[in-house]
């Protein structure tokens, strides 16, 4: 094996993703005359765009599918490899792609991602999304749908059912809320009512919906419908959507067969118990059915709460795994109980010279109180960053400290066309039951939750323009006692920041 190798670089880094891609940005900036190479399996990278510094942590970018050779004319020394791994032999230092080619490395990053949680494997009604290339085969299936039923409740989920026109949408959601993994049932109840609202035309100023909520009840299902027929026919044009990121439905028509109305049907507190062909159906003990007949649907699904639907497809938006595959064969990395590959607070996993970034590591130091892992955009990028500074301080021997971003957990996206900010343990994670909860809510408008513990704020979510989130972060970093304020904290006739500046 090691006779064979092609070249030996200083640095590989494996995978085109954001947190690849800044790996490498990072690296070649730091040690310039360093021979890199970026191994992926992709001829696109996803690169950071439009990246703004909102406040100490939080941070906003785009994300842009690039050709690869648009990093090589950024860094002379960068060599793109467009080939998937094969295997990799820490022992020898090496590393085999698919296409037989052999390459030695000084120091490697794996940035592999994840890949879809799928439900089932090998089922052509059941479609996972996670990057440019699912989404597009999305909108085609979709254009030929009258039914779908979407599974999951993280943020691809959340926006899919909101973006999807002209097509019934079934929504089964493991919780007793909408979004679980983003905010708690406060925050589900704010949002709900868009589902059932006109969504604003594309920069159009916000109409105020009118909207009843009642509760559903346990195992229950809540249906929304908009009647849109008022709203243009025809969508925004479609250029190639960019890599799925928060926005990744902009430039994607989403659009059923059916002209007109958006209705959700929300399935609480169930999962899938069993997927099967019209065929299998009729072949097997009778099922409570919707309201249609055996066969008129090509797939068929059931959930645990007894209740089977006929559809045109299954959409599985439930989460992902990390991508550790062609690495582990023959090594002897440290594993995560959530199979990613443990990384130290420099980034290093447990095989010598060998580092990791982005979904596809579990971050194993010991985390700062406000601080936890969520395989997010923002988090691959900062990984990826770090891992760069990491890898070059190891090579120029200069010490380097565990990055400020790692403090304090914070997030910024939209959902249902909200701006949402969340800080710190924003959802009480781990907290127990030692923690309170302060809430302000303006129907339409905002939507604020504090979480406190021992008098101090730990957490927030922020939906819509609150413009609270530099002073929250604030209140949090600075471990203020905050007792005296009470219940006066959310007052919204007070200037919160006048107080804390």
């Amino acid at each position: 094996m090691a006779n064979r190798k092609e070249k030996t670089f200083r640095f590989i880094i494996v995978g085109g993703g954001i947190a690849g891609v800044t790996c490498v940005e990072q690296l070649s900036s730091q040690i310039p005359s360093a021979d890199v190479a970026l191994i992926t399996a992709s001829p696109h990278i996803k690169t950071v765009t439009k990246y703004r510094q909102v406040s100490k942590t939080l941070e906003e970018f785009d994300v842009e599918e690039q050709a690869s050779s648009v990093l090589e004319e950024k860094f002379p020394n960068l060599t793109v490899i467009h080939s998937a791994v094969k295997s990799l032999h820490t022992r020898s230092h090496s590393l085999e792609t698919t296409d037989g080619r052999v390459f030695g490395y000084e120091k490697l990053c794996i940035c592999g991602g994840g890949r879809p949680k799928l439900l089932t494997q090998e089922n052509p009604y059941v479609l996972g999304i996670r990057d440019t290339d699912s989404a597009q085969e999305l909108q085609k299936r979709l254009s030929k749908a009258k039914r779908i039923v979407v599974v999951g409740n993280g943020g691809i989920a959340l926006e899919l059912v909101y973006e999807v026109e002209g097509c019934e949408v079934i929504w089964a959601v493991k919780d007793k809320a909408i979004g679980n993994t983003f905010f708690d049932a406060g925050a589900a109840q704010f949002l709900i009512p868009s589902l059932e609202a006109d969504k604003p035309e594309k920069d159009a100023p916000c109409k105020r919906p009118r909207y009843t909520t009642e509760e559903p009840a346990p195992g229950g299902s809540h249906t929304f419908t908009a009647d849109r027929n008022a709203r243009r026919q025809g969508s925004s044009s479609t250029e190639a959507g960019s890599a799925l990121g928060p926005d990744w439905h902009e430039g994607i028509v989403l659009q059923g067969s059916e002209q007109g109305t958006r209705r959700v049907s929300l399935e609480y507190q169930c999962e899938v118990e069993k997927i099967f062909t019209s065929e299998e159906l009729l072949n097997s003990p009778p099922q409570t059915l919707g309201h249609e007949n055996v066969g008129s649907w090509p797939v068929y699904i059931k959930l645990t709460n007894g209740k089977t639907f006929g559809c045109d497809f299954v959409v599985s938006a439930t989460g992902v795994v990390p991508n550790t595959e062609p690495f582990l064969h023959g090594n002897n990395f440290a594993l995560a109980d959530d199979g990613g590959l443990q990384v130290d607070d420099h980034m290093m996993t447990s095989e010598p010279d060998v580092y990791a970034a982005g979904d596809v590591c579990t971050a194993c130091w010991e985390h700062s109180p406000m601080w936890q892992q969520m395989r997010l955009w923002t988090q691959a990028r900062q990984m990826g960053w770090y891992a760069g500074r990491c890898m070059a301080a190891q090579v120029l021997s200069e010490p380097i400290e565990l990055d400020f971003c790692f403090e304090l957990f914070s997030h910024i996206t939209k959902f249902f066309n909200y701006k949402v900010v969340l800080l710190g343990k924003f959802n009480g994670q781990g907290l127990g039951s030692d923690h309170e909860l302060l809430v302000r809510c303006t129907k339409g408008l905002e939507y604020v939750k504090v979480v406190l513990s021992g008098g101090r704020m730990v957490g927030a979510v922020l939906i819509g323009e609150t413009d609270l989130e530099e002073t929250f972060e604030n209140l949090i970093l600075n471990e203020m006692d905050l007792t005296p304020y009470g219940e006066e904290l959310l007052n919204p006739n007070i200037d919160i920041e006048d107080y804390f500046d």
